[in-house]
């Protein structure tokens, strides 16, 4: 009788908590416990939500478990929610899954955070020569690989994931460090699986059902591997402090340290402990996104042949005799920068963002979003939008060039996502991607090895979308 009467006290509150406020946008009806979950397959829902789009429209919402849960979908719902009224939707929930595993206080000290990376980035050579030289002495590294698989077919996943990571360390730590170093090979893994398991079906679980949080169940391997990376950037941190000068910073972390040093005990949100997660975060988004960025451009380049040889005949044009490129020189690669965008926009790395909540009262759309409501950006909706792009399902440079040839870049191109909460290594991800594809695609020709098969573009789904494994055919161009 007891257990019957909890079971109903139980399904009385899910009740409750997911009647939809007046004028909520609409959605599925929800199941008990569950919520909307088994709406969702368990592969790839992003799927399933262009479908629920399609039924509901642009702005609908969404059970997860007693927790509801509004989808902005289009450019115009976007453009409304992340830019017109920023400030009521610049907040990050509290008490799910991510926040929980990057134990990050998303109040008002994000702000105060994220002006003191922007200027630390800035410092440290984000858009400057200094930057550029970072990321063209770690593709030596690159091309060396590259030289050394010539005529034969290598698998690029570990080579990308490595460039992306040591550009980001050296902006961080001031240092880089070899690809079989301990350091890399843990980092780079751990990354790889919290990303599928952060945006999988047991992070959707833990958001839902909080009464299975601490059972024996596979979300627990993301929260090891944080335990696991924290350890060895602790380790850093305490030879920062042991070995930096004040007033003279090498890196980021000698930065927050000295800011730490300047503030003292002034109550403010800067802390080691702040520090240790701040730098995983910059870690994991100057390492997943590029990554997978590079390896969505190069399958293209691989099946697309006519549109690699095009990119190749624009950089010797401009380049000439050059000894290597430069960021300006993008002003001169108009097919180039079409090309690079492009990838950007199907490879549709980040597919959900981050997530957000209303930090007020709100309107959306007509509908009214109560202070608190968590909010879900579907950017696969804005950057296949039929309304926004001239060939929305399909791979072609088109997209972003008028009918002069020249470069230009539709409003709906939001890969970084919009408004105040926009990735802060936006910069530092345009320059690496257009120095390294440029780079490699100078020297080498990259082929769809014969006997692949189809190859499958598909993506691999996680917080971060990534092609499905493949092998690439590396020759030397003529020159």
């Amino acid at each position: 009788m007891f257990v019957y009467f909890i079971l109903l006290w139980i399904f009385f509150i899910f009740c409750l908590k997911c009647q939809r406020p007046k004028n909520f946008p609409p959605g599925p009806p929800p199941l008990p416990i569950l919520g909307n979950l088994l709406s969702l397959s368990l592969d790839n829902p992003i799927r399933d939500f262009e479908r629920l789009r399609k039924r509901y429209g642009n702005v609908y919402s969404f059970s997860m478990g007693p927790k509801l849960a509004v989808i902005i979908n289009g450019m115009q719902a976007m453009k409304e929610a992340m830019m017109t009224k920023a400030a009521d939707f610049a907040g990050r929930p509290q008490d799910i899954f991510v926040s929980d595993l990057t134990q990050n206080d998303y109040g008002s000290s994000w702000k105060e955070h994220r002006r003191f990376a922007l200027m630390t980035l800035r410092n440290f050579g984000l858009g400057k020569q200094s930057m550029e030289q970072r990321i063209l002495v770690e593709m030596q590294y690159t091309m060396d690989t590259l030289e050394r698989s010539i005529g034969s077919t290598m698998s690029p996943q570990v080579m990308f994931h490595n460039v992306a990571f040591n550009i980001i360390c050296q902006v961080l730590f001031g240092t880089r460090y070899d690809y079989d170093d301990n350091f890399i090979k843990v980092v780079v893994q751990c990354f790889k699986e919290n990303s599928k398991i952060a945006n999988g079906p047991w992070a959707m679980l833990y958001d839902s059902v909080p009464m299975v949080r601490n059972l024996p169940l596979p979300f627990m391997k993301a929260f090891k591997n944080i335990e696991t990376c924290k350890k060895l950037v602790t380790r850093l941190i305490t030879e920062h402090k042991e070995t930096k000068v004040p007033g003279q910073p090498r890196d980021f972390l000698d930065c927050y340290l000295d800011e730490l040093d300047k503030r003292g005990n002034d109550g403010s949100s800067f802390c080691e402990g702040r520090l240790l997660m701040f730098v995983l975060d910059l870690l994991f988004a100057g390492t997943d996104t590029t990554s997978n960025t590079l390896l969505t451009g190069f399958l293209y380049l691989m099946t697309y042949p006519h549109i690699q040889e095009r990119c190749q005949q624009e950089i010797d044009q401009v380049l000439g005799k050059k000894d290597h490129a430069t960021y300006n020189d993008r002003h001169n690669m108009p097919y180039m920068q079409a090309v690079i965008h492009e990838v950007q926009r199907v490879a549709n790395t980040v597919p959900l963002s981050v997530y957000h909540y209303t930090t007020n009262d709100t309107e959306l759309m007509g509908y009214f979003l109560p202070r608190g409501t968590l909010i879900i950006q579907n950017m696969t909706s804005v950057l296949n939008e039929e309304e926004q792009w001239k060939y929305p399902h399909e791979f072609n440079p088109e997209n972003f060039l008028n009918d002069q040839g020249k470069f230009i870049k539709p409003e709906a191109f939001m890969p970084f996502s919009a408004g105040p909460r926009m990735c802060l290594g936006e910069g530092l991800a345009r320059m690496e991607l257009f120095l390294l594809m440029v780079t490699m695609l100078r020297r080498f020709k990259f082929i769809w090895p014969e006997d692949a098969g189809q190859p499958d573009y598909a993506p691999v789904y996680g917080v971060t979308l990534s092609p499905q494994p493949y092998r690439m055919k590396v020759q030397l161009r003529a020159t």
